[in-house]
């Protein structure tokens, strides 16, 4: 799941992984570093800040 301000995509990488420049575009800030904040749960990974998405995969 990535988040950049109020939108968020959620990848499903078992039924339709997107390609690997697609993902990076997606995970990576323009400097190339993993984008901030990263927080992994089990086999979630959440990428960016969305205040919604954090609650409903946190709690």
């Amino acid at each position: 799941m990535v988040a950049k301000g109020k939108k968020v995509v959620t990848f499903d990488m078992k039924q339709s992984p997107p390609d690997d420049d697609t993902l990076a575009a997606h995970l990576l800030g323009p400097t190339g570093n993993l984008r901030a904040p990263t927080i992994r749960r089990g086999k979630t990974l959440l990428i960016g800040f969305n205040e919604e998405a954090y609650t409903s995969h946190l709690t």
